[in-house]
This record gives structure tokens, sequence and C-alpha cells, in this order.
């Protein structure tokens, strides 16, 4: 089994599990990110409150701008004040340029804010002249990062749910189409239509659901055909013993009249064994096409069976010269001595039946593609080319048998064929150039035994 369907599933499950958690890290940690500034509103005003306090302090009275610091502090509810940071080197080392420019004593305002401290920083506006600086304790309400934790919660756990829950309505969907259509054809076949199947609405689609598909479509038409061959069988085996039966009912009636009860007793007593054979034919024949067994548990002589059944069909048939071309020996291994005496035994009277009297009915048997080919020929009057094949459909008979025959029910060539069929071979009918039928028969010279 090539698992296309595992691999169908594996592959995007896979795939999208990876898609799924480099998109939840990378957006994590780009929100993150993001959240991890001060709000640009916020920046313009802790930078307002580094220029009111540096023009504070650059006129000198120190009284207001100490107010303004106490005013601060209490609104804000934060820590606030303006210090300077004269910086001495010592021991004969300088400050560089750089260190001059970017010293601080808190951060700057457009630095990211590790979110992650419960503390807030101190930020510092640094005034003009790089010495003097404003420090403040960030505001809560200037602090980012508000909604991180809505926002972590959104990402690790609604997102990846609403991916896995998306992803198991696609494979659902991909899943429950062919069932359902399958749950549909079975819920139609149970209700008569037969001629149901589901492969063809499944598309180009190839995975175990599409073999199971074909594996329904195979078993709905096996039972579809059991099903009408059965109905078939039943319909006609009810019409060939109607007529029988009547013919005993109107027999019993007269005998029961006292008319002619010598007469009419062998009569019912004939039909009787029509209707045992007639019955008996059809049961082999529904037991053959429904359980459609292999018959492959003997070992036989084609030679000595068809010398034995040439020799009844002589004793029946004594003013008709039967011919045999046998080989001393053609042993078969896997077959069925009992089937295949029945339908050579059929084929032969069946020759028998429709050559006139002291025609010939030649029979042939020589070896032919690792088995055994027999032919019978006859001298009757032979079947339209368009009947060749349904002269072995059950219950089916030409015109010309019906005349010949009345009392045939035509199971025996049906009959034939499918008991060669079960034993591995098989029959066909052709007509001779000259007049008459050829009943061609192929049986394989050996098949392995089941076990």
């Amino acid at each position: 089994m090539t698992r296309r369907l595992f691999w169908k599933l594996c592959g995007p499950l896979t795939l999208g599990t990876l898609v799924l958690v480099w998109v939840v890290t990378f957006l994590g940690s780009e929100t993150e990110q993001k959240m991890s500034f001060i709000a640009e509103p916020h920046q313009q005003t802790l930078n307002q409150w580094g220029a009111t306090a540096e023009r504070l302090y650059r006129t000198g009275d120190e009284q207001a701008l100490a107010e303004w610091l106490e005013a601060l502090q209490v609104r804000e509810n934060t820590w606030a004040a303006v210090v300077r940071s004269d910086v001495q080197p010592l021991a004969g080392s300088r400050l560089s340029e750089q260190f001059q420019e970017g010293f601080r004593l808190g951060r700057h305002v457009e630095w990211k804010i590790h979110l992650y401290f419960t503390e807030n920083p101190i930020m510092d506006v640094t005034f003009t002249d790089g010495q003097t600086h404003f420090l403040v304790t960030l505001p809560q309400r200037m602090r980012p990062g508000t909604y991180l934790p809505e926002t972590k919660l959104l990402l690790k756990v609604a997102l990846p749910l609403a991916v896995l829950v998306l992803l198991a309505v696609v494979i659902y969907r991909h899943l429950m189409g062919p069932l359902r259509q399958l749950e549909l054809a079975t819920r139609s076949f149970s209700e008569g239509n037969l001629g149901v199947r589901v492969r063809a609405l499944l598309g180009k689609r190839n995975d175990e659901l599409t073999a199971l598909a074909e594996t329904f479509d195979r078993m709905a038409e096996r039972t579809g055909d059991l099903i009408l061959t059965q109905r078939r069988l039943i319909a006609d085996l009810s019409h060939e013993l109607r007529t029988p039966l009547t013919r005993i009912d109107m027999a019993v009636s007269c005998v029961e009249e006292g008319i002619d009860t010598q007469h009419f007793l062998p009569r019912i007593r004939r039909e009787c064994r029509l209707m045992r054979d007639l019955v008996e034919d059809a049961l082999t024949l529904a037991w053959l096409e429904n359980e459609q067994p292999s018959l492959d548990q003997d070992s036989l002589d084609l030679t000595d069976l068809l010398d034995s059944v040439i020799e009844d069909v002589r004793y029946e048939y004594p003013d008709h010269c039967l011919e045999s071309d046998l080989p001393p020996q053609s042993a078969i291994s896997g077959s069925s001595h009992r089937a295949v005496a029945q339908a050579v035994e059929n084929v032969i009277r069946n020759a028998c039946h429709y050559t006139p009297v002291g025609g010939h009915i030649r029979i042939g048997l020589w070896p032919d593609d690792e088995g055994y080919r027999l032919t019978v020929d006859d001298e009757g009057p032979g079947v339209a080319s368009d009947q060749l094949e349904l002269i072995f459909t059950p219950f089916y008979r030409t015109d010309q048998a019906r005349d010949d025959r009345p009392d045939g029910h035509g199971l025996g060539l049906p009959l034939a064929r499918r008991q060669v069929e079960a034993a591995g071979g098989w029959v066909r009918a052709e007509n001779r150039v000259t007049r008459g039928l050829r009943m061609t028969l192929w049986f394989p010279a050996s098949r392995p035994k089941r076990p």
C-alpha cells in the first residue's frame, strides 16, 4: 500500500505546524519589540517636561523650579529631579567626545523599555549644556506593554487554536467527502438502486479512500449482478415449472375422474422427473454463480473420463455414430471430476439431441496451450451467429430448440460453461463451415489447489 492519504495528511500537518510555530514566534517577538517603546505622545510629553525644567533652571528661579517639580511628582505620582553630572576624570585620563555626548543618568525617551522589569525606569532628558539632566521615573500611565499579556494569550492560544480548528475542518472535509459519498451510495444501494457507483464521483483523487470506493463499486457490481441473476433465475424457474405443474394438475384431474389412469400415471412420473432435474440444475447453477467456487481438489484423466461418457451416450443414442479421437492419456490436476464429467456429458448429449438419426458426432481431444482442448462437432441445424453467446444464458432456447425439444429447459449449456469455468477452463460455441455446431472446451493441465 502506498499510503497516499498518510502522506497527503502528514505533509500539510508537518509543514503547517512548523509554519505556525514560526509565525507565533515571529509575531510574538515583533509585537513585544514594538510594545517596548514609549508611545510617541508620551515621548513628546517627557521632552516637554525636560524643556520646561531647563527653562526654569536657566531663569535661576530655583523656587519656581522646585514648585514645578513638586507639582509634577504629585500629579503623576512619580519622582522627578534636576541634577548635574560633572564627571571629573582622574589620574590624567580624559573624557572622550563619545562619552560626553552619550553620557546619561537615566534612559533616553526613545530607548527600548524592558517590559519584564517590575519597576519603571528613570528617564533622562539632558539639557543643552550636556551637564544638567531632568530625571523622572516613568509614570505608570506612560509605561509601554499594557496589553502585552493579552497579546501573548492571543498569539500563543487563540491564534494556534484558530489555525488548528481551520486545519481540522479542512482535513475533516477532505476525509468526509468520499465517506459521505460512500454512505449515500450504500443507503441508495440498500434501497434498491443497484446501479449506484462511487469512484466516478471522486474525480482525479487517488488515495486509500478512492481504493475503498473502488472496492465498494466492485462489491456493488458483484452483488447487483447476483441479485439480478437470482431474480431472473427465480422468474425463469417459475415460468419453467408452471408448464409441468399444469400438465400434472390436468393428469391428476383425469386420474381422479377415472379417465385412462394407466396413460396418465407415467405422464405424471415423467413430469415429476423433469421438475426434479430442473430444480437440481437450477440450484447447481445458482450455487456456481453465487459462490463462484474454484473446483480444484481432484486429479483425473480426461481420456478415461471421455471414454466412460461416450460409452454411456452410445448406449442412450444407438442410432447415432459417435467418433472419437483421443490421446492415450490426458492427465489433469487441480480440477473436479464431477463438474468436468457433467459438463462434458451435457455438451455431448446436446450434440446428440440436435443431430439427426444416423448422423455423426465427432469428439476430439489434444494438448493445447498448457492444457487440453476438447471439441464436439454435431450435424445439427447450428445456431444463428447473434445467438452463439445467448445459448449459454440460463433458460434461453432458440426457436429451433423449442421445436426439437419441447421438454428442454435451457440449463444444460449454461450449467456446462459454469462448471468448466469453475474447473479453470472455458467453453465457446461456433458454427461449422459445412453444417452443425462445434463446441470447444479447454481445461488447464495443472492448477494449484487452494488451501
